[in-house]
């Protein structure tokens, strides 16, 4: 289940990542999009915490065996997401709602 999960969170880190408003460029009468982009965002990075918070309780239980390689490639995973995450909300803050 902690598999899944962790699958679950990098399609919606991969979605909002991939719909980033970064840059300046912007075509003619698709400002009011905006709002709406910065909030699926919001709303997909915060999605992003929860699941791999929750994948990683799944995925490291206190007992059960130890695989150093499996535990080191998960937890990147999960580093990776979480800070993009973080720096998309923080991002999103700073520069567009501002």
């Amino acid at each position: 289940m902690g598999g899944l999960l962790l699958f679950a969170a990098v399609i919606a880190w991969f979605t909002s990542f991939m719909m980033s408003p970064h840059g300046d460029t912007v075509a003619r009468g698709t400002e009011h999009v905006k709002t709406t982009v910065v909030i699926f965002m919001r709303n997909s990075a915060i999605g992003t915490l929860v699941l791999c918070a929750l994948a990683g309780w799944l995925l490291f239980p206190p007992r059960r065996p130890k695989w150093p390689r499996r535990d080191y490639a998960i937890l990147g995973i999960i580093a990776v997401l979480v800070l993009s995450s973080i720096y998309d909300l923080v991002w999103l803050q700073i520069s567009v709602l501002h």
